[in-house]
């Protein structure tokens, strides 16, 4: 019998009841593939729904640190899993993400290379005309100038390999200075997209 390797989300929240029903529904397909275990919300102190949505999902939730680094890092402790898959509040991964990212976790737990490589995916911003092309062009573009990732791309990384970081550094800009420090080289960009909400403006590329 096939053995799958345990995968552990963490999606660090603030009064996001809007944006976490799709991203939650999301993930169910990691469940039912066998791939994710878990699901923690690890949140600053929301005031709206987000706690009962956490519940009625069977998501772990806590209150955490308002530093969103140390927020982070406390969510990953309270995961399960020998791999982690962060994301953010509005990040809903497309049909299909559980088959690539066990691909990805089997090849390189077997080549060895699961403390020192990690994964991202491609970005796609919900909406019609030009501006959420634009987002996505920016987010091409900061992947093939920098080799970086924007933050509501994802990371996928094992807790190995995080740990020896030292997890997500303090401040707001936490996650685009530990995928600064993995490295352009060793971030590996996944086939299926992640879907971010329109917020009116295009995603960031400036470096970390």
């Amino acid at each position: 019998m096939r053995t799958f390797p345990v995968l552990s989300a963490v999606i660090a929240t603030h009064n996001s009841e809007r944006r976490l029903v799709p991203v939650l529904s999301a993930l169910v397909q990691g469940v039912t593939a066998g791939v994710l275990s878990d699901v923690t919300l690890a949140d600053s102190g929301s005031t709206d729904g987000t706690a009962t949505i956490a519940d009625a999902a069977g998501c772990n939730f806590f209150k955490g640190a308002q530093d969103l680094g140390l927020r982070l890092k406390q969510g990953a402790a309270q995961g399960r899993g020998s791999w982690l898959l962060f994301l953010t509040d509005g990040s809903m991964l497309e049909e299909g993400w559980p088959r690539e990212v066990l691909a990805f976790i089997e090849t390189a737990q077997r080549r060895g290379q699961a403390d020192r490589l990690a994964a991202t995916f491609r970005l796609a911003v919900d909406g019609y005309g030009l501006r959420p092309r634009l987002g996505e062009a920016m987010a091409a573009a900061r992947l093939a100038v920098i080799g970086l990732p924007a933050p509501g791309q994802g990371l996928l990384i094992s807790r190995r390999y995080y740990d020896r970081l030292g997890g997500h550094p303090q401040g707001s800009k936490a996650e685009r200075r530990l995928v600064a420090r993995i490295g352009r080289r060793h971030i590996h960009v996944l086939r299926p997209r992640v879907l971010l909400p329109e917020t009116g403006k295009a995603p960031e590329i400036i470096p970390a």
